[in-house]
């Protein structure tokens, strides 16, 4: 079963975690339909990622707000999404 490392963009952390390539992918896809329409609220972000995936993916998925963290880290260190630098609650944006 192929795998994806995801990486933290965290300064210091070296650890990484490797999830099959077909849950990166479809949480990744998810991320960035959601992030389509612009910045959010990044506390958001679980649920929207759940309106986008089927029944189907969600329950072979497992804890989807892990997957959701992880993925989005992954992305961040990639340069596909960024954090707003902005007061408050953190926010997100696809780059």
């Amino acid at each position: 079963m192929e795998k994806v490392t995801c990486r933290t963009p965290a300064a210091g952390r070296t650890g990484v975690t490797n999830i099959p390539a077909w849950k990166f992918d479809a949480v990744r896809a998810a991320i960035l339909d959601a992030l389509g329409d612009g910045p959010m609220l990044y506390k958001h972000l679980n649920e929207e990622v759940a309106d986008r995936l089927d029944a189907d993916t969600l329950a072979k998925l497992g804890k989807l707000g892990w997957h959701v963290v992880t993925v989005k880290l992954e992305l961040e260190v990639r340069g596909e999404i960024e954090r707003l630098d902005t007061r408050g609650p953190q926010q997100i944006r696809a780059v």
